[in-house]
Protein backbone atom coordinates (compact mmCIF):
# COMPACT_ATOMS: atom_id res chain seq x y z
CA UNK A 1 0.00 0.00 0.00
CA UNK A 2 2.82 2.19 0.78
CA UNK A 3 4.72 1.88 -2.34
CA UNK A 4 1.61 1.70 -4.74
CA UNK A 5 1.77 5.30 -5.49
CA UNK A 6 5.96 5.77 -6.04
CA UNK A 7 4.39 2.89 -8.70
CA UNK A 8 1.55 4.44 -10.07
CA UNK A 9 3.94 7.82 -10.38
CA UNK A 10 6.53 6.01 -12.57
CA UNK A 11 3.89 4.56 -14.56
CA UNK A 12 2.33 7.47 -15.40
CA UNK A 13 5.76 9.37 -16.15
CA UNK A 14 6.46 6.63 -19.55
CA UNK A 15 2.62 7.24 -20.76
CA UNK A 16 2.14 8.99 -23.45
CA UNK A 17 -0.53 12.39 -23.19
CA UNK A 18 -2.47 10.57 -25.58
CA UNK A 19 -2.65 6.88 -23.84
CA UNK A 20 -3.27 8.58 -20.39
CA UNK A 21 -5.79 10.83 -21.51
CA UNK A 22 -7.51 7.66 -23.41
CA UNK A 23 -7.67 5.73 -20.46
CA UNK A 24 -11.45 5.50 -20.01
CA UNK A 25 -10.38 3.27 -16.88
CA UNK A 26 -6.87 3.63 -15.44
CA UNK A 27 -4.81 0.80 -16.88
CA UNK A 28 -2.08 -0.59 -13.76
CA UNK A 29 0.01 -1.40 -16.71
CA UNK A 30 1.40 -0.12 -20.06
CA UNK A 31 2.28 -2.02 -23.46
CA UNK A 32 4.02 1.16 -24.87
CA UNK A 33 6.29 2.83 -22.63
CA UNK A 34 7.59 6.20 -23.71
CA UNK A 35 10.53 8.11 -21.37
CA UNK A 36 9.29 11.85 -23.97
CA UNK A 37 8.44 12.98 -20.74
CA UNK A 38 11.27 13.11 -19.52
CA UNK A 39 13.09 14.59 -22.26
CA UNK A 40 10.51 17.50 -22.49
CA UNK A 41 10.69 17.98 -17.94
CA UNK A 42 14.45 18.92 -18.69
CA UNK A 43 13.73 20.54 -22.16
CA UNK A 44 10.42 22.70 -21.71
CA UNK A 45 11.07 23.94 -18.76
CA UNK A 46 14.54 24.94 -16.55
CA UNK A 47 14.36 21.87 -14.46
CA UNK A 48 18.11 21.19 -14.88
CA UNK A 49 18.47 24.81 -13.13
CA UNK A 50 16.36 24.06 -10.27
CA UNK A 51 18.55 20.49 -9.66
CA UNK A 52 21.49 23.12 -10.06
CA UNK A 53 20.25 25.69 -7.33
CA UNK A 54 18.98 22.43 -4.95
CA UNK A 55 22.44 21.06 -4.83
CA UNK A 56 23.97 24.20 -3.85
CA UNK A 57 21.24 25.18 -1.10
CA UNK A 58 21.61 21.56 0.19
CA UNK A 59 25.64 21.34 0.26
CA UNK A 60 26.27 25.03 1.74
CA UNK A 61 23.13 24.49 4.43
CA UNK A 62 24.12 21.07 5.16
CA UNK A 63 27.97 21.85 5.34
CA UNK A 64 27.75 24.88 7.66
CA UNK A 65 25.15 22.91 10.04
CA UNK A 66 27.39 20.95 10.37
CA UNK A 67 30.13 23.46 11.40
CA UNK A 68 27.82 24.80 14.03
CA UNK A 69 26.46 21.63 15.76
CA UNK A 70 29.48 19.77 16.02
CA UNK A 71 30.82 22.79 18.13
CA UNK A 72 27.61 23.22 19.77
CA UNK A 73 27.63 19.55 20.69
CA UNK A 74 31.03 19.38 22.20
CA UNK A 75 30.68 22.36 24.51
CA UNK A 76 27.53 20.84 25.40
CA UNK A 77 29.02 17.35 26.29
CA UNK A 78 32.37 17.91 27.23
CA UNK A 79 33.06 21.79 28.77
CA UNK A 80 32.02 22.85 31.85
CA UNK A 81 30.50 26.87 31.61
CA UNK A 82 28.29 29.33 33.83
CA UNK A 83 24.58 28.69 32.51
CA UNK A 84 25.54 25.45 30.59
CA UNK A 85 22.30 23.47 31.67
CA UNK A 86 20.12 26.79 31.73
CA UNK A 87 21.36 27.81 28.31
CA UNK A 88 21.07 24.21 26.62
CA UNK A 89 17.05 23.62 28.35
CA UNK A 90 16.37 26.54 26.40
CA UNK A 91 17.88 25.65 23.34
CA UNK A 92 15.66 22.50 23.83
CA UNK A 93 12.43 24.79 24.79
CA UNK A 94 12.70 26.37 21.44
CA UNK A 95 11.87 22.85 20.16
CA UNK A 96 7.76 23.51 21.33
CA UNK A 97 7.80 26.64 18.95
CA UNK A 98 5.61 25.89 16.45
CA UNK A 99 7.66 26.26 13.09
CA UNK A 100 5.41 28.59 11.43
CA UNK A 101 5.96 31.42 14.16
CA UNK A 102 9.52 30.86 13.49
CA UNK A 103 8.69 30.94 9.79
CA UNK A 104 7.26 34.79 10.19
CA UNK A 105 10.64 36.12 11.91
CA UNK A 106 12.98 34.58 9.88
CA UNK A 107 10.90 36.21 7.26
CA UNK A 108 11.25 39.69 8.56
CA UNK A 109 14.56 39.54 9.16
CA UNK A 110 15.84 38.35 5.77
CA UNK A 111 13.66 40.87 4.30
CA UNK A 112 15.15 43.67 6.54
CA UNK A 113 18.24 42.39 5.60
CA UNK A 114 18.12 42.72 1.66
CA UNK A 115 18.53 39.06 1.11
CA UNK A 116 15.19 37.79 -0.41
CA UNK A 117 16.39 36.07 -3.79
CA UNK A 118 19.53 35.25 -2.63
CA UNK A 119 21.27 32.08 -1.92
CA UNK A 120 22.59 33.44 1.21
CA UNK A 121 18.84 34.25 2.22
CA UNK A 122 17.57 30.23 1.23
CA UNK A 123 20.40 29.49 3.44
CA UNK A 124 20.84 30.90 6.93
CA UNK A 125 18.11 30.28 8.68
CA UNK A 126 18.82 26.27 7.65
CA UNK A 127 22.32 26.54 9.57
CA UNK A 128 21.12 25.34 12.69
CA UNK A 129 18.75 22.75 14.36
CA UNK A 130 17.94 22.09 17.81
CA UNK A 131 17.12 18.48 17.09
CA UNK A 132 20.18 17.18 15.73
CA UNK A 133 22.37 19.34 17.98
CA UNK A 134 20.71 17.28 20.53
CA UNK A 135 21.17 13.86 18.97
CA UNK A 136 24.77 14.60 18.65
CA UNK A 137 25.55 15.93 22.24
CA UNK A 138 23.65 13.01 23.74
CA UNK A 139 25.83 10.78 20.85
CA UNK A 140 28.99 13.14 22.40
CA UNK A 141 27.88 12.51 25.92
CA UNK A 142 28.09 8.65 25.46
CA UNK A 143 31.73 8.66 25.38
CA UNK A 144 33.50 7.46 28.31
CA UNK A 145 34.99 10.58 30.60
CA UNK A 146 38.42 8.67 30.64
CA UNK A 147 39.19 9.20 27.46
CA UNK A 148 38.48 13.18 27.92
CA UNK A 149 40.55 13.07 31.24
CA UNK A 150 43.39 11.05 29.73
CA UNK A 151 43.87 13.38 26.37
CA UNK A 152 44.10 16.15 28.95
CA UNK A 153 46.58 14.99 31.13
CA UNK A 154 48.72 14.07 27.73
CA UNK A 155 48.35 18.12 26.75
CA UNK A 156 45.91 17.89 23.79
CA UNK A 157 43.92 20.44 23.36
CA UNK A 158 40.07 20.46 23.25
CA UNK A 159 39.85 20.95 19.39
CA UNK A 160 42.50 18.60 18.80
CA UNK A 161 40.63 15.41 21.01
CA UNK A 162 37.32 17.06 19.46
CA UNK A 163 38.34 15.81 15.93
CA UNK A 164 40.76 13.25 16.53
CA UNK A 165 38.70 11.18 18.92
CA UNK A 166 35.24 12.45 19.41
CA UNK A 167 34.19 12.48 15.83
CA UNK A 168 36.07 9.20 14.52
CA UNK A 169 33.97 7.54 17.63
CA UNK A 170 30.52 9.46 16.60
CA UNK A 171 31.12 8.70 12.61
CA UNK A 172 27.77 7.40 12.29
CA UNK A 173 25.91 9.57 14.19
CA UNK A 174 27.68 12.34 12.14
CA UNK A 175 27.28 10.78 8.61
CA UNK A 176 23.40 10.04 9.59
CA UNK A 177 22.88 13.62 10.48
CA UNK A 178 24.25 14.63 7.27
CA UNK A 179 22.11 12.41 5.38
CA UNK A 180 19.03 14.03 7.20
CA UNK A 181 19.94 17.42 6.30
CA UNK A 182 19.99 16.50 3.41
CA UNK A 183 16.79 14.91 2.56
CA UNK A 184 15.87 17.92 4.45
CA UNK A 185 17.02 20.80 2.57
CA UNK A 186 16.13 18.78 -0.96
CA UNK A 187 12.45 18.47 0.29
CA UNK A 188 12.20 22.17 1.16
CA UNK A 189 9.44 23.74 0.34
CA UNK A 190 7.73 26.12 2.24
CA UNK A 191 10.69 28.35 3.27
CA UNK A 192 11.87 28.81 -0.44
CA UNK A 193 8.76 29.55 -1.46
CA UNK A 194 8.44 32.39 0.68
CA UNK A 195 12.11 34.16 -0.20
CA UNK A 196 12.26 33.49 -3.46
CA UNK A 197 10.22 35.18 -6.06
CA UNK A 198 12.91 34.87 -9.00
CA UNK A 199 12.95 31.58 -10.70
CA UNK A 200 16.66 31.94 -11.18
CA UNK A 201 16.66 30.68 -7.31
CA UNK A 202 14.10 28.38 -7.56
CA UNK A 203 14.77 25.03 -6.11
CA UNK A 204 13.09 21.42 -7.23
CA UNK A 205 10.71 21.90 -4.74
CA UNK A 206 9.41 24.72 -5.82
CA UNK A 207 10.18 24.43 -9.36
CA UNK A 208 7.32 21.31 -9.78
CA UNK A 209 4.49 23.84 -8.86
CA UNK A 210 6.26 26.17 -11.39
CA UNK A 211 6.19 23.44 -13.84
CA UNK A 212 2.60 23.05 -13.30
CA UNK A 213 1.36 26.46 -13.63
CA UNK A 214 3.07 27.88 -16.65
CA UNK A 215 5.33 24.80 -18.22
CA UNK A 216 3.58 21.73 -19.45
CA UNK A 217 0.27 22.65 -17.93
CA UNK A 218 -2.37 21.68 -15.72
CA UNK A 219 -3.60 18.69 -17.94
CA UNK A 220 -0.08 17.08 -19.04
CA UNK A 221 -0.53 14.83 -15.57
CA UNK A 222 2.43 12.24 -17.51
CA UNK A 223 5.01 14.95 -18.05
CA UNK A 224 4.22 15.88 -14.46
CA UNK A 225 4.71 12.65 -13.23
CA UNK A 226 8.42 12.53 -14.95
CA UNK A 227 9.38 15.77 -13.24
CA UNK A 228 8.31 14.35 -10.06
CA UNK A 229 9.95 10.93 -10.82
CA UNK A 230 13.26 12.83 -11.50
CA UNK A 231 13.26 15.13 -8.13
CA UNK A 232 12.24 12.41 -6.06
CA UNK A 233 14.87 9.49 -7.72
CA UNK A 234 18.13 11.28 -5.58
CA UNK A 235 16.62 10.75 -2.51
CA UNK A 236 15.15 7.48 -3.01
CA UNK A 237 18.85 6.52 -4.11
CA UNK A 238 20.44 8.35 -0.69
CA UNK A 239 18.04 6.23 1.25
CA UNK A 240 18.63 2.87 -0.31
CA UNK A 241 22.63 3.63 -0.34
CA UNK A 242 22.71 4.54 3.46
CA UNK A 243 19.27 3.07 4.53
CA UNK A 244 21.63 0.90 6.84
CA UNK A 245 24.09 3.91 8.16
CA UNK A 246 20.78 5.90 9.05
CA UNK A 247 19.01 3.22 11.11
CA UNK A 248 22.54 2.52 12.87
CA UNK A 249 22.81 6.13 13.61
CA UNK A 250 19.45 6.92 14.82
CA UNK A 251 19.62 3.91 17.36
CA UNK A 252 23.03 4.91 18.13
CA UNK A 253 22.02 8.57 19.06
CA UNK A 254 18.91 7.06 20.95
CA UNK A 255 20.72 4.07 23.31
CA UNK A 256 22.37 5.09 26.50
CA UNK A 257 26.02 3.07 27.33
Amino acid sequence: MVLFPFYWMILTSVKSYAAYNGEAVPQLYTLSPTFKNYLDAFTTVNLGKYFVNSIIFTVASTALMMVVIIFAAFAFARLDFKGKNVAFTLFLALMMIPNELVIITNFTTITNWNMRNTFLGLILPSVMSIFYLYLLKENFAQVPDELYHAAKVDGTKDITYLFKVLVPICRPTIVTIIILKVIECWNSYVWPRLITDDEAYYLVSNGIQEIREHGFGRENIPAMMAAVVAVSLPLIVIFLIFRKKIMAGVSRGGTKG
